[in-house]
């Protein structure tokens, strides 16, 4: 099967997905952010949709709209302090609203399924270089920040108290999630890119490690999630992203056997 360039670059950019989406992942959860990714995954889809009728790279207008979308939510937080699902209301129906009315002009409807659903046959050489490249930005960035994130992560009161800069952190981890979702729509679709961010880490989770071991175990599983669902999808013909998430979940099922609570 990789005597293809398509599966090939499909299986690349799955390695670079793999372990970017679970390691964002877990500080999502602890932050008790989840429902950002989600938030941000259908935002991106308004990215797609004005790449898709304006003739750019549907890959780079995603990741500009989502990351002017991290930022939005993280400006309206300060406004909703009380009632922060709201925020993410408010983005993700500016975010749905403009899709839809792009959408239905009939422009780029034609190859719109491959961005809600995912596809292993259009990941080209381009987009498997831009998303190697932002990839490694993210990680670049993560490590650099990493014990500032820990900190603000649990404890963001005490990370202010200390003179960490908790409101530029908290700016620079949610582009590093509007990047991370937009070059993951090529293989996973826009529709279930939350779950390579969320289910390997509650797998992970269920080994009740420390956070180092917890954060290398997301990574691995998200890692053998990819890697099964891509091979499934180029078997059986069906979308990568669907095939993915139902392999993510079939695996957090195994482990929730394996390591039940006595």
């Amino acid at each position: 099967m990789f005597e293809f360039e398509f599966m090939r670059n499909a299986f690349l950019a799955g390695i670079m997905i793999s372990l970017l989406c679970p390691c964002i992942g877990l500080f999502l959860v602890l932050k008790r952010y989840s429902m950002i990714g989600d938030t941000l995954s259908h935002s991106s889809f308004a990215g797609v949709a004005i790449g898709l009728v304006f003739g750019f790279n549907p890959i780079i207008t995603a990741f500009i709209f989502t990351s002017v979308c991290a930022i939005v939510i993280e400006l309206l937080r300060d406004y909703f302090k009380k009632y922060a699902e709201l925020v993410m209301s408010i983005i993700l129906t500016l975010s749905l609203g403009i899709a839809i009315v792009l959408i239905s002009t009939g422009k780029a409807s034609a190859k719109v399924n491959s961005y809600l659903f995912g596809s292993i046959l259009t990941v080209s050489k381009s987009d498997l270089t831009l998303i190697v490249i932002i990839g490694i930005i993210c990680f670049a960035t993560i490590a650099l920040l990493y014990k500032k994130l820990i900190y603000t992560t649990f404890d963001e009161e005490g990370a202010k108290v200390s003179g960490i800069n908790v409101k530029l952190i908290n700016y620079i981890f949610t582009l590093i999630v509007g990047a991370t979702i937009s070059v993951s729509i090529r293989v996973m679709g826009i529709l279930v890119i939350s779950s390579i961010i969320v289910v390997p880490v509650a797998t992970a989770m269920q080994l009740k490690k420390g956070f180092s071991l917890t954060l290398v175990f997301s990574m691995l599983f998200g890692f053998i999630d990819i890697l099964v669902g891509l091979f499934a999808s180029y078997i059986y013909n069906s979308a990568p992203g669907g095939t993915i998430a139902l392999t993510s979940v079939a695996l957090l099922i195994i482990v929730l056997i394996l390591f039940k609570r006595e």
